[in-house]
């Protein structure tokens, strides 16, 4: 990561507007603040793109839009990268934010920048109309970055995944967990699996209801755990039918992340700030 942020910085020097991509389902938690930092310093325009936006609580994306909006230097747009409709958006969004370059002799130049397993690669190709960087459901996938000539007018640097040193605020880390931008060794997958259900009783308990056929009220996060091991059958052989947590902590990541209960978003601009005055004290 140390050698990823090195060249990002380097780069940046050469480059007309950052394209970072976040996961619209936890969008600050998904920004990594070295990649502002990078940007500021050399006084960068970015657009942000809330990516996966079709599993993200609708209300809860127009709010983080509108909070970025706010922000100088940065526009905001929700979609999904696997749409190729939604991802031939992206040049038409960066040419405002950098309208001096706009010729075959002075090129738009942007980079694409994230953390781990938000979507970066999956808009790369969807630009270029080819696969040119991997793809795939475990983060950091790509290693080094890459160039393109996106036409003659526009060029495109894929980057690899930046994740930044410490993450501050334990929530952060639970919902990058949630959201699979974090590695499973990094985690204990029970644990976010209770936050994960402790928000979802908090914010969405219709959609644990309707999806487990579970009484919510009453409950607590680990409590939300054994209802679902109980309903799945998950047992632990050898133990008395004592159920098996584990098991059904992935159950409910595993359908949390493929969007089987719908869309759900961990973290709202207002949710955010609560969060960070309650660190503060």
């Amino acid at each position: 990561m140390t050698s990823a942020r090195r060249k990002a910085a380097e780069t940046m020097e050469f480059i007309d507007v950052v394209v970072e991509v976040l996961d619209a389902r936890a969008p600050e938690a998904s920004s990594n603040p070295m990649i502002r930092e990078l940007r500021e310093h050399r006084q960068r325009p970015c657009l942000k793109i809330l990516n996966k936006a079709d599993l993200a609580d609708p209300v809860a994306t127009q709010a983080w839009l509108d909070y970025y909006s706010r922000q100088p230097g940065v526009k905001a747009v929700a979609l999904s990268c696997k749409s190729a409709s939604d991802a031939a958006k992206v040049p038409k969004l960066c040419q405002p934010l950098a309208p001096h370059r706009d010729s075959t002799h002075k090129p738009l130049r942007m980079i694409i920048m994230g953390i781990p397993n938000v979507g970066k690669s999956t808009l790369m190709n969807m630009l270029l109309k080819r696969r040119v960087a991997n793809v795939g459901d475990e983060p950091a996938v790509t290693k080094s970055q890459q160039c393109h000539n996106l036409n003659e007018r526009m060029t495109l640097t894929d980057s690899p995944g930046l994740m930044w040193p410490k993450i501050e605020h334990r929530e952060d880390g639970l919902m990058l967990a949630a959201i699979h931008a974090i590695g499973r060794n990094a985690v204990i997958e029970e644990e976010v699996a209770e936050y994960l259900a402790s928000v979802l009783l908090a914010r969405y308990p219709a959609q644990l209801v309707e999806r487990y056929s579970l009484a919510a009220e009453g409950l607590d996060g680990v409590g939300v755990i054994e209802a679902i091991a109980k309903k799945r059958g998950c047992l632990l052989k050898g133990k008395g039918g004592e159920p098996d947590l584990e098991k059904a902590a992935m159950i409910l990541l595993t359908e949390y992340r493929s969007g089987k209960l719908g869309r759900i978003s961990l973290e709202t601009p207002e949710s955010r700030a609560a969060m960070l005055m309650a660190d503060a004290r």
